[in-house]
């Protein structure tokens, strides 16, 4: 920020995007409303001052504007920003403030307040809504999803408010933080000092005991049947390939149960894939990595003498009301950095070598049958119309060799994939917010240009996503995001859930189960096309490969958004 004689005082609306800048964000995402006033009139005079700046994202839907900062951080690491209008935009939101809590995702929260005073104050209430949308604790919407929360007071508080909010956000567990913004204050001057400077505050950033890495060490190292159940990837491109090569050197069977970021290839001999069950339980020592739900407990029964360690941000994962897995041993912190620490604490531990090549030579025979009918049961499903994990194996072979990534939600199984990189993969949140992969998709696509970005749907989820207003969105900032819906014409998700709790009920054998079709169908080619992205209807699998090509090309050439409306076999009919 200048410090010449222009910039002596600042209206607080336009200092707090200049403060943001200095805090490392990079973009802005706001759907404006009659509270915004002064954050537009403020970022207009921060402009003209020639202040550095955030970039601004005129986002259509408060969700969309959520899930591109979600999705902007997983690909770049860095804390966004959200800028939403009062407490109806903050409800509208309130679905991805859940997602990125659930995700321990850090976001920089924000809303207009309505305005408090009635008359004699500027900024005071001038339209009816001002009374309408006034309430008691506006924050309630999203405290139970915010690491901390406050409201602007005073306009000079505002660069050490912003120090807070960034520091607490980014400590571990890392995660969202609300700041709420009244009009009032917000068209009052203040002085710039701290405006153009890092935060006062340093992060949080934990690390695990001594005792309790040790004994880790020790318990891996002396187990006979070892497992890893990683949910949520080891960190960091560094820690993924440090990762690969440990559990080769030990031998550790590694499951993605319920994975939404891979943390080692999926056809690393290591690898036994999504169901962990037979060998959980012959396990003696399990390690368990950031997963909020390391296995079904209902599904398998652990051998009485096993040894469970819990590795990650937040091991016990404190703010779940019940979470009651077993963790003999926690190791607090950051995964990659633990992970890391825990790599190096097993180096320096003799092994012995005959059972490690034993297990090694066992492990990897599981491996390669698990993954051999995962891949065989996706060839059966070419027909028409196809199934989710023939699509996943021809997108697989599609991207093989590219950089990429892929935002699933209910789209793509991961099994079938042929993904071997850190970052390649995204499933939406363990939360369940619907409509978050399109958006998500977007912010990583913005965060790395260069990288092909796949947003892979079901209908449902497509629809939850607020379609219009994310095609907008990609069209506006030349987004090429290639998004794949596989449509089945019902919540594929609902009804799986049905019969797997009532496995031999009635909406097992019928064939029309209510509350989960979704037809008529739209043309969802008709709803992309609105904002000239290039669209096809693929009904058979053996269209798909080309149509895969066709999108990849216009995508990555003409760095045009890309629809792909996919039929699916609804559940029981293929």
């Amino acid at each position: 920020m200048n410090s010449n004689e222009n910039t002596k005082s600042i209206t607080a609306g336009g200092a707090l995007f200049g403060k943001l800048k200095a805090l490392g964000v990079d973009y802005v995402f706001a759907n404006s409303g009659t509270d915004f006033p002064p954050i537009i009139e403020g970022l207009i005079e921060a402009r003209q001052k020639k202040l550095d700046l955030p970039i601004p994202v005129t986002c259509p839907h408060e969700h969309a504007a959520m899930g591109m900062a979600h999705g902007y951080y997983q690909i770049s690491g860095r804390i966004q920003s959200v800028m939403l209008h009062t407490n109806v935009g903050l409800s509208n939101g309130a679905t991805g403030a859940i997602n990125a809590y659930c995700d321990q995702i850090p976001m920089l929260m924000m809303s207009g307040r309505t305005p408090v005073m009635e008359k004699d104050r500027f900024g005071a209430r001038t339209v009816p809504i001002g009374w309408g949308q006034e309430m008691f604790d506006q924050t309630a919407l999203v405290r139970e999803t915010s690491k901390w929360d406050y409201e602007l007071r005073f306009p000079e508080q505002l660069s050490e408010l912003f120090d807070r909010a960034w520091a607490i956000s980014n400590s571990t567990p890392k995660g969202p933080v609300y700041l709420s913004l009244p009009r009032e204050v917000l068209c009052q001057q203040t002085p710039p000092v701290g405006l153009d400077k890092p935060s006062i505050m340093a992060p949080v950033i934990t690390a695990p005991d001594a005792a309790s890495l040790s004994t880790a060490a020790e318990l891996l190292v002396n187990a006979e049947n070892p497992l890893i159940i990683s949910q949520r990837g080891t960190g960091s491109y560094e820690t993924f390939d440090a990762f690969g090569k440990f559990v080769s050197d030990w031998a550790l069977p590694v499951s993605h149960y319920w994975a939404n970021q891979i943390s080692l290839p999926l056809s690393h001999p290591m690898h036994i894939g999504q169901n962990p069950e037979t060998m959980l339980a012959e396990a003696d020592v399990v390690l368990v990595i950031n997963s909020l739900a390391p296995w079904w407990p209902d599904k398998v029964a652990l051998r009485d003498d096993v040894i469970v360690i819990q590795l990650g941000p937040d091991p016990l994962f404190s703010r779940t009301p019940i979470r009651n897995f077993q963790a003999n041993v926690t190791l607090a912190g950051e995964t990659s950095d633990t992970l890391q620490a825990l790599i190096t604490a097993m180096d320096g531990i003799p092994r012995d070598k005959e059972r490690v090549a034993a297990r090694r030579k066992r492990v990897s025979k599981i491996s390669e049958a698990n993954r051999n009918a995962v891949l065989a049961n996706a060839e059966k499903g070419a027909g028409g119309p196809m199934t989710k994990e023939w699509v996943s194996l021809c997108v697989g072979k599609a991207i093989k060799g590219r950089k990429v990534s892929i935002f699933h939600e209910l789209g793509l199984p991961l099994g079938p994939l042929d993904l071997e990189d850190h970052n390649s993969y995204f499933q939406e949140p363990h939360a369940g917010g619907l409509g978050w992969g399109l958006p998500a998709a977007l912010g990583g696509q913005l965060a790395e240009p260069d990288r092909l970005v796949f947003a892979t749907m079901g209908d449902g989820s497509y629809m939850f996503s607020n379609p219009t207003a994310c095609h907008q969105i990609a069209e506006a900032l030349e987004l090429p995001v290639i998004t794949l819906v596989l449509n089945n014409e019902e919540w594929g998700a609902v009804r799986h859930s049905v019969e797997g709790l009532y496995q031999s009920g009635l909406a097992a054998k019928a064939n029309d189960v209510p509350l989960t079709r979704l037809q008529p169908s739209p043309d969802f080619t008709k709803t992309a096309e609105a904002s000239r992205a290039y669209t096809e209807t693929v009904e058979t699998g053996d269209e798909l490969p080309a149509a895969l090509d066709r999108a990849i090309r216009v995508a990555t050439e003409e760095r045009r958004q890309v629809l792909l409306n996919i039929a699916i076999a609804r559940s029981g009919s293929h």
